[in-house]
Protein backbone atom coordinates (compact mmCIF):
# COMPACT_ATOMS: atom_id res chain seq x y z
CA UNK A 1 0.00 0.00 0.00
CA UNK A 2 1.41 3.33 -0.94
CA UNK A 3 1.91 6.18 1.71
CA UNK A 4 3.60 9.28 1.77
CA UNK A 5 6.82 9.51 4.69
CA UNK A 6 6.67 11.98 7.40
CA UNK A 7 7.80 15.20 6.62
CA UNK A 8 8.45 17.63 9.25
CA UNK A 9 9.69 20.86 8.85
CA UNK A 10 11.47 19.52 5.38
CA UNK A 11 12.93 16.58 7.39
CA UNK A 12 11.70 12.93 6.40
CA UNK A 13 11.96 10.51 8.82
CA UNK A 14 11.66 6.71 8.08
CA UNK A 15 9.57 5.48 11.36
CA UNK A 16 6.39 7.08 12.86
CA UNK A 17 7.25 6.47 16.26
CA UNK A 18 9.27 8.83 18.39
CA UNK A 19 10.78 7.39 21.54
CA UNK A 20 11.99 9.20 24.85
CA UNK A 21 15.41 8.51 26.74
CA UNK A 22 13.66 9.07 30.22
CA UNK A 23 13.23 6.65 33.35
CA UNK A 24 15.51 3.85 31.94
CA UNK A 25 17.06 1.50 34.43
CA UNK A 26 20.68 2.08 32.61
CA UNK A 27 21.70 3.33 29.56
CA UNK A 28 21.99 -0.10 27.81
CA UNK A 29 18.52 -0.82 28.10
CA UNK A 30 17.88 2.62 26.76
CA UNK A 31 20.01 1.67 23.80
CA UNK A 32 18.64 -1.77 23.28
CA UNK A 33 14.81 -0.35 23.54
CA UNK A 34 15.58 2.23 21.03
CA UNK A 35 16.78 -0.02 18.60
CA UNK A 36 14.29 -2.66 18.98
CA UNK A 37 11.77 0.06 18.42
CA UNK A 38 13.07 1.19 14.95
CA UNK A 39 12.43 4.88 15.76
CA UNK A 40 15.04 7.37 14.38
CA UNK A 41 14.13 10.05 15.99
CA UNK A 42 15.03 10.29 19.88
CA UNK A 43 14.07 12.91 22.18
CA UNK A 44 16.31 14.60 24.92
CA UNK A 45 15.62 16.40 27.96
CA UNK A 46 18.06 19.69 27.62
CA UNK A 47 17.57 20.38 31.19
CA UNK A 48 17.85 16.80 32.57
CA UNK A 49 20.74 15.48 30.81
CA UNK A 50 24.82 16.21 30.72
CA UNK A 51 24.91 17.83 27.52
CA UNK A 52 28.79 16.84 27.58
CA UNK A 53 29.00 13.66 24.86
CA UNK A 54 32.18 12.83 25.98
CA UNK A 55 31.43 11.16 29.64
CA UNK A 56 30.72 7.33 28.62
CA UNK A 57 28.33 7.34 32.16
CA UNK A 58 26.02 10.26 30.23
CA UNK A 59 23.19 9.54 27.73
CA UNK A 60 24.47 11.29 25.17
CA UNK A 61 27.41 9.03 24.84
CA UNK A 62 25.19 6.14 24.00
CA UNK A 63 23.10 8.13 20.97
CA UNK A 64 25.09 8.10 17.74
CA UNK A 65 23.68 11.25 15.73
CA UNK A 66 24.40 9.82 12.70
CA UNK A 67 22.17 6.75 13.19
CA UNK A 68 19.81 8.88 15.15
CA UNK A 69 18.05 12.21 14.90
CA UNK A 70 18.23 13.84 18.24
CA UNK A 71 15.39 16.25 18.98
CA UNK A 72 16.03 18.20 22.17
CA UNK A 73 12.60 18.84 24.92
CA UNK A 74 12.00 21.28 26.71
CA UNK A 75 11.32 18.81 29.28
CA UNK A 76 10.82 20.38 33.37
CA UNK A 77 9.89 23.83 31.99
CA UNK A 78 6.81 26.04 33.39
CA UNK A 79 7.83 29.11 31.83
CA UNK A 80 7.79 30.63 28.21
CA UNK A 81 11.24 31.93 29.32
CA UNK A 82 11.91 29.09 30.86
CA UNK A 83 11.59 26.89 27.93
CA UNK A 84 13.29 29.72 25.64
CA UNK A 85 15.88 29.67 27.35
CA UNK A 86 16.93 25.81 27.56
CA UNK A 87 15.59 25.38 23.58
CA UNK A 88 18.46 28.16 23.04
CA UNK A 89 20.86 26.38 25.45
CA UNK A 90 20.02 23.16 23.41
CA UNK A 91 20.99 24.49 20.21
CA UNK A 92 24.09 26.08 21.12
CA UNK A 93 25.54 22.48 22.56
CA UNK A 94 25.11 21.50 19.12
CA UNK A 95 21.07 20.06 18.95
CA UNK A 96 19.61 20.72 15.44
CA UNK A 97 17.25 23.43 14.60
CA UNK A 98 14.17 21.55 15.58
CA UNK A 99 12.89 21.69 19.34
CA UNK A 100 9.78 19.45 21.29
CA UNK A 101 8.75 22.59 22.93
CA UNK A 102 6.72 21.72 26.13
CA UNK A 103 5.81 24.62 28.60
CA UNK A 104 3.59 22.43 31.74
CA UNK A 105 1.25 24.46 33.54
CA UNK A 106 0.49 22.18 36.48
CA UNK A 107 2.94 20.68 38.54
CA UNK A 108 0.02 17.76 39.49
CA UNK A 109 -1.23 17.24 36.17
CA UNK A 110 1.77 18.13 34.57
CA UNK A 111 -0.31 19.22 31.50
CA UNK A 112 -0.03 22.08 29.28
CA UNK A 113 0.28 25.84 30.34
CA UNK A 114 -1.46 26.99 26.34
CA UNK A 115 -0.59 30.69 26.77
CA UNK A 116 3.05 30.05 28.05
CA UNK A 117 3.22 27.36 24.64
CA UNK A 118 1.88 29.85 22.28
CA UNK A 119 4.53 32.83 23.57
CA UNK A 120 7.38 30.13 23.62
CA UNK A 121 6.32 28.71 19.69
CA UNK A 122 6.45 32.66 18.28
CA UNK A 123 9.68 33.80 20.11
CA UNK A 124 11.17 30.64 18.99
CA UNK A 125 9.73 30.23 15.22
CA UNK A 126 11.29 33.78 15.00
CA UNK A 127 14.45 32.53 15.88
CA UNK A 128 14.85 29.59 13.53
CA UNK A 129 13.48 27.01 15.52
CA UNK A 130 11.07 24.28 13.82
CA UNK A 131 9.00 23.94 16.87
CA UNK A 132 7.05 20.52 17.50
CA UNK A 133 4.99 21.36 20.47
CA UNK A 134 3.46 18.99 23.02
CA UNK A 135 -0.33 20.47 23.92
CA UNK A 136 -3.54 19.34 25.25
CA UNK A 137 -6.20 18.00 23.14
CA UNK A 138 -7.65 21.40 22.44
CA UNK A 139 -8.37 22.08 18.61
CA UNK A 140 -8.54 25.79 19.12
CA UNK A 141 -4.99 25.57 20.87
CA UNK A 142 -3.98 23.56 17.95
CA UNK A 143 -5.23 26.24 15.33
CA UNK A 144 -3.58 28.59 17.00
CA UNK A 145 0.40 27.08 17.51
CA UNK A 146 -0.16 26.42 13.72
CA UNK A 147 -0.60 29.64 12.59
CA UNK A 148 2.07 31.01 15.06
CA UNK A 149 4.47 28.70 12.98
CA UNK A 150 4.73 25.47 14.70
CA UNK A 151 6.19 22.63 12.48
CA UNK A 152 4.19 20.19 13.90
CA UNK A 153 1.32 19.90 16.75
CA UNK A 154 1.61 17.44 19.43
CA UNK A 155 -1.40 16.68 21.55
CA UNK A 156 -1.63 14.39 24.17
CA UNK A 157 -3.44 10.79 23.95
CA UNK A 158 -3.56 11.49 28.16
CA UNK A 159 -1.55 12.68 30.44
CA UNK A 160 2.17 12.35 30.90
CA UNK A 161 3.23 8.96 32.22
CA UNK A 162 -0.28 8.08 33.20
CA UNK A 163 -0.38 4.74 30.51
CA UNK A 164 -4.29 5.95 30.05
CA UNK A 165 -4.04 5.58 26.31
CA UNK A 166 -6.30 7.60 24.23
CA UNK A 167 -8.78 8.98 25.87
CA UNK A 168 -10.32 11.39 23.70
CA UNK A 169 -10.23 9.59 19.95
CA UNK A 170 -12.54 12.32 18.42
CA UNK A 171 -10.88 15.24 19.74
CA UNK A 172 -7.19 13.92 18.14
CA UNK A 173 -9.66 13.56 15.02
CA UNK A 174 -10.38 16.97 14.43
CA UNK A 175 -7.28 18.42 15.38
CA UNK A 176 -5.57 16.26 12.49
CA UNK A 177 -8.74 17.08 10.30
CA UNK A 178 -8.62 20.41 10.70
CA UNK A 179 -4.21 21.41 10.84
CA UNK A 180 -2.29 20.91 8.10
CA UNK A 181 0.98 20.50 9.46
CA UNK A 182 1.91 17.13 10.89
CA UNK A 183 -0.20 15.90 14.14
CA UNK A 184 1.79 13.96 16.13
CA UNK A 185 0.25 12.34 19.41
CA UNK A 186 2.58 12.49 22.82
CA UNK A 187 1.97 11.48 25.98
CA UNK A 188 -0.15 8.99 27.58
CA UNK A 189 -0.05 5.13 25.64
CA UNK A 190 0.66 3.22 27.57
CA UNK A 191 1.05 -0.25 25.83
CA UNK A 192 0.95 -1.72 21.83
CA UNK A 193 -3.16 -1.64 21.60
CA UNK A 194 -2.82 2.17 22.63
CA UNK A 195 -0.20 3.07 19.97
CA UNK A 196 -2.16 0.85 17.25
CA UNK A 197 -5.59 2.47 18.17
CA UNK A 198 -4.05 6.21 18.19
CA UNK A 199 -2.66 5.57 14.89
CA UNK A 200 -5.76 4.65 13.66
CA UNK A 201 -6.95 7.95 14.35
CA UNK A 202 -4.85 8.86 10.93
CA UNK A 203 -2.31 11.21 13.21
CA UNK A 204 1.04 11.23 11.67
CA UNK A 205 2.57 9.84 14.11
CA UNK A 206 3.97 9.35 18.34
CA UNK A 207 5.49 9.77 20.46
CA UNK A 208 6.15 7.93 23.68
CA UNK A 209 8.70 7.51 26.48
CA UNK A 210 7.46 6.06 29.59
CA UNK A 211 5.39 2.80 28.08
CA UNK A 212 8.59 1.09 26.91
CA UNK A 213 11.24 2.74 29.91
CA UNK A 214 8.84 1.11 32.51
CA UNK A 215 7.90 -2.45 30.74
CA UNK A 216 9.15 -5.37 32.00
CA UNK A 217 10.79 -5.57 29.54
CA UNK A 218 12.20 -2.61 27.84
CA UNK A 219 13.32 -3.61 24.21
CA UNK A 220 9.97 -6.09 23.74
CA UNK A 221 7.60 -3.31 24.29
CA UNK A 222 10.12 -1.24 21.75
CA UNK A 223 9.85 -3.54 19.23
CA UNK A 224 5.73 -4.14 19.87
CA UNK A 225 5.35 -0.52 20.04
CA UNK A 226 7.18 -0.41 16.85
CA UNK A 227 5.00 -2.95 15.10
CA UNK A 228 1.51 -1.17 16.88
CA UNK A 229 2.26 2.22 15.11
CA UNK A 230 2.70 0.25 11.73
CA UNK A 231 0.11 -1.75 11.96
CA UNK A 232 -2.11 1.09 13.26
CA UNK A 233 -1.06 3.43 9.90
CA UNK A 234 -1.99 0.81 7.65
CA UNK A 235 -4.93 -0.09 9.01
CA UNK A 236 -6.02 3.76 9.27
CA UNK A 237 -5.09 3.47 5.11
CA UNK A 238 -6.97 0.22 4.68
CA UNK A 239 -10.32 2.07 5.72
CA UNK A 240 -11.94 0.25 8.51
CA UNK A 241 -15.06 -1.63 7.74
CA UNK A 242 -18.08 -0.03 8.79
CA UNK A 243 -19.74 -0.49 11.87
CA UNK A 244 -22.82 -2.01 12.16
CA UNK A 245 -25.52 -3.17 14.75
CA UNK A 246 -27.18 -5.97 13.30
CA UNK A 247 -25.05 -9.26 12.47
CA UNK A 248 -24.22 -9.68 8.58
CA UNK A 249 -23.60 -12.98 7.38
CA UNK A 250 -19.33 -13.19 6.26
CA UNK A 251 -20.40 -15.65 3.21
CA UNK A 252 -23.06 -14.54 0.93
CA UNK A 253 -26.25 -16.12 0.98
CA UNK A 254 -27.40 -16.10 -2.61
CA UNK A 255 -26.67 -19.39 -4.32
CA UNK A 256 -26.66 -21.22 -1.11
CA UNK A 257 -27.32 -24.81 -1.27
CA UNK A 258 -30.87 -25.85 0.09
Amino acid sequence: MNDTPLVIGGQTFRSRLLVGTGKYRSNAEMVAAIAASGADVVTVAVRRVDLDRTKEEGMLYHLDPKQYFLLANTAGCYTADEAIRYARLGREAGFNEFIKLEVIGDKETLLPDAEGLLEATRVLVKEGFQVMAYTNDDLITALRLQDAGAAAVMPLASPIGSGLGLVNPYAIRTIKRRLTVPVLVDAGVGTASDACLTMEQGVDGILMNTAIAEAADAAAMGRAMGLAVEAGRLAYLAGRMPRREVAVPSSPTRGMLA
